[in-house]
């Protein structure tokens, strides 16, 4: 992995969560750093932010045009930019930078709408560009065990497949309270078709889909607005329709009193069984038809090379969100240098989302919402 990657962000300024989740994420394996920045929504948020983060005066951006403009020429231009914005900017922004020729990571959903992912993959597929959206759960060591385990055969042909995402913090209105990470989550102007379906439905979408590796033929969505005047879902049930039969229930829902992030999923085969729960990541549990339940470890024997490539320390010191992220970013550190010998990434690379990943989850939720209004099932 080349150390000597740097990267530019646009949006995460002050008071932002997800940037400096991404930032810290980052930094963890030094992946890359940190040098150019468009922070913020106005120019001199974006200035004091920059200035907070320690930014070069002369990399300190107003706007994501500057930024693209002006890195576009330089001669040590940053190898990829990070695109933390809320939802309704993820496509411009995206598409002038893969224009400029960056390599993107985006923050989920892609896009607003399915056709603007695709044509974000386009670029990026006929320039050979990278393009990755961060579905960071699917950096866990033990989803990637999962995955290995069910691409092996070892459950036998999928029958069911249960995910849910719950949180307990949209159950009163608090996008009134001034708090602004609520604010353009329930802002369909901002946030897009969905709620809680597009904030974390597409998480739980896109784990069931990295987990399995089944297709996703059709959906019938109930979606439901429970605190009084909000326009968007805080509260979605999804029953899966997968190719080849299996089945799928998704729920995902920000007003479940008590949860903080509660992400997990359980498969079924005709051989067996697994389960994994986030608030308890280090732990796969496994039963097959003609045994007791064992539970992998992370770090522990018997593990999937995917597993133990995506693991820092021993079993018993736990790992979590943050090393889940940074795993992403060891994938696009990994693919960006690949790229440049001319070689193949190595699995950390081809375990990477990309846009076309940012397309299904985008058309997902507009399948769902489809399936609410009309009350049948959508294909997507």
């Amino acid at each position: 992995m080349n150390n000597q990657l740097t990267y530019a962000m646009i949006g995460g300024g002050s008071g932002a969560f997800i940037g400096e989740v991404h930032r810290r994420a980052i930094a963890l394996d030094g992946s890359a750093s940190l040098v150019a920045g468009a922070l913020s929504s106005t120019p001199e948020r974006s200035m004091e932010s920059a200035k907070q983060l320690g930014l070069p005066k002369d990399r300190s951006y107003r706007s994501y045009e500057e930024l693209l403009s002006k890195e576009s020429v330089r001669t040590d231009r940053v190898d990829f930019v990070v695109i933390v914005t809320p939802n309704d900017s993820h496509y411009p922004i995206a598409k002038a930078a893969l224009e400029a020729g960056f390599h993107v990571v985006l923050d989920k959903p892609s896009t607003h709408t399915s056709g603007q992912s695709r044509e974000l993959a386009a670029i990026a597929e006929a320039n050979d560009l990278l393009c990755c959206v961060t579905y960071n759960y699917t950096g866990y060591p033990m989803i990637r065990q999962a995955r290995a385990m069910i691409a092996d055969g070892q459950l036998g042909d999928i029958r069911k497949v249960f995910v849910e995402y719950h949180q307990g913090w949209l159950a009163s209105d608090l996008e009134n309270s001034g708090q602004k990470q609520a604010a353009w989550r329930v802002d369909p102007e901002r946030a897009g078709l969905g709620g809680a379906l597009g904030d974390i439905g597409t998480h739980a979408e896109n784990l069931a889909a990295f987990v399995t590796g089944l297709e996703l033929e059709s959906v019938c969505a109930q979606l439901n607005s429970f605190v009084p005047g909000r326009q968007l879902d805080d509260d979605a049930s999804v029953l899966m329709n997968y190719a080849g039969g299996a089945k799928g229930v998704l729920t995902a829902s920000q007003i479940c009193i008590g949860r903080g992030n509660g992400l997990s999923i359980r498969v079924y085969g005709e051989k067996g069984g697994l389960e994994w729960a986030q608030e308890n990541p280090d732990e796969l549990t496994v039963t097959l038809l003609d045994g007791n339940p064992t539970i992998y470890s992370r770090g522990g024997p018997g593990l999937h090379d995917y597993a133990v490539i995506s693991s820092r320390i021993p079993q018993g010191h736990p790992e979590g969100y943050l090393e889940a992220f940074a795993n992403l970013y060891r994938g696009v550190a990994d693919s960006i240098t690949k790229k440049r010998a001319g070689e193949r990434p190595t699995r950390l690379g081809e375990l990477l989302p990309t846009i076309r990943d940012g397309e299904c989850g985008v058309r997902f939720v507009e399948a769902c919402v489809e399936s609410a209004h009309k009350g049948c099932v959508v294909a997507l």
